[in-house]
């Protein structure tokens, strides 16, 4: 696998310190995907002498990012020293703005968790001050318990709902399915020498798929988050495809009915409306308080278990609306699969792993059968790899590709 991704090609006209920089951030980035290396095989992922490789190392190990952590033996030489991220090196903060609540999570440059603070907060009834106080409250309660990390803390990414665009140096985040005006990053959070940067949670979640899950090493692939909603982030040629405006990959609101059931958007026919995570909910609920069975007392992603069991246990109403609802689904993702031809469909959220697992093969077959036949011979289905946390951790890694590319100023080398 190319341990390189997301680099970009120098200009003709190139000044040596702009080859040096894109060198550095070529071989940091290598090193971070890698997890630990040697100096021969960075080398050989970014396509770049030893002699090369060797001088940008000893400049990392010295601004205390990089370190050597032991060795192998060579062919008849000296021993081969293995590298990694240094984790005290620097840290970073990622967070996601998720349908309950607010989590800030601390990362050192393994991007192994050093510190988290949840916050319950649902965002469908929360506005932009709302949430900003959670983000807020939690960076300064994180920051409080590790004041002699704080200048080596490089910057915040938040994974947010809704669109977000980024033009004129700006960041605007909006979320009409959530009532939002039209939304500052810098006036949600504002925090003193902490940058912000802020994109689209499905987005943040195919970064941390990219980097170090299901997505890793796939040069064409679709990340599907499925939660109370439902996002998409598309990788096409290795690349995150962004847009005009990067907000590219808003799957859940594409129709596939007309005159459908109403979206959080205001429109009618989604995908979203007919197989998110909270249409599934709500019409379960329905069914249930029907036959005198209330789910109040459940949060969306019990009651959403209970479905899936109640359908596995032949219940004829909750199998209807799982079969519906994978069937919807599957219209939506032969869409996806007829339009980008992708290699992998990675299914991830609170509601779409548990589908997944449920359903898999029925969903895969559902999707193949809407699908021209032979794209649609040429993907598979699979759940994502990183778990509940990586909406957050590819938030954080917003803030990394910063100091990757050599954009934020170096952190204070530890003692």
């Amino acid at each position: 696998m190319n341990q390189c991704i997301g680099g970009g090609h120098m200009a003709l006209g190139s000044t040596v310190r702009d080859l040096r920089r894109s060198n550095r951030a070529r071989a940091f980035r290598s090193i971070v995907l890698a997890g630990e290396t040697t100096r021969a095989e960075i080398a050989a992922s970014c396509g770049l002498s030893t002699a090369t490789i060797t001088n940008v190392v000893t400049d990392l190990i010295a601004d205390g990012l990089v370190e050597e952590v032991g060795s192998v033996p060579s062919n008849g030489g000296r021993p081969i020293a293995r590298l990694s991220p240094r984790p005290q090196g620097a840290y970073l903060i990622g967070a996601d703005v998720g349908e309950n609540g607010v989590l800030v999570e601390l990362f050192d440059l393994s991007l192994s968790t050093v510190d988290r603070v949840f916050t319950e907060l649902p965002t469908n009834v929360a506005s932009p001050a709302d949430v900003g106080r959670s983000l807020t409250d939690a960076v300064e309660t994180i920051l409080g318990r590790r004041p002699d990390i704080r200048d080596r803390v490089m910057g915040m990414g938040l994974g947010v709902p809704g669109l977000v665009e980024r033009t004129d140096g700006r960041t605007t985040i909006y979320a009409q399915n959530l009532g939002w005006a039209p939304t500052d990053v810098n006036d949600l959070v504002t925090i003193p020498d902490l940058p912000v940067q802020a994109d689209n949670g499905a987005k943040t979640l195919t970064m941390a798929e990219q980097w170090f899950g299901a997505a890793r090493g796939v040069d064409d692939c679709v990340v599907v988050l499925v939660g109370r909603g439902i996002g998409a982030g598309i990788i096409s040629d290795s690349r995150l495809l962004r847009g005009r405006a990067s907000s590219a990959g808003e799957f859940g609101h594409t129709k596939i009915s007309v005159g459908g059931p109403v979206c959080s958007c205001g429109g009618r026919g989604c995908i979203e409306a007919h197989a998110g995570g909270g249409s599934l909910v709500a019409r379960w609920r329905e069914v249930a308080a029907a036959s005198g069975d209330h789910l109040d007392d459940l949060g969306d992603e019990e009651a959403l278990a209970r479905l899936l069991e109640a359908a596995a246990d032949g219940a004829e109403a909750a199998a209807a609306i799982v079969d519906e609802a994978v069937d919807r689904l599957g219209i939506g993702l032969a869409n996806l699969v007829n339009l980008t031809n992708p290699e992998k469909i990675i299914l991830g959220g609170w509601a779409g792993m548990p589908l997944q697992t449920a359903r898999g093969p029925q969903l895969t077959e559902a999707i193949r059968r809407h699908s021209l036949a032979r794209p649609g011979e040429q993907f598979t289905l699979e759940p994502a790899a990183m778990g509940g946390d990586a909406v957050a951790l590819g938030a954080a890694l917003l803030s990394l590709e910063q100091l990757i590319e050599g954009n934020t100023p170096l952190p204070k080398v530890p003692t």
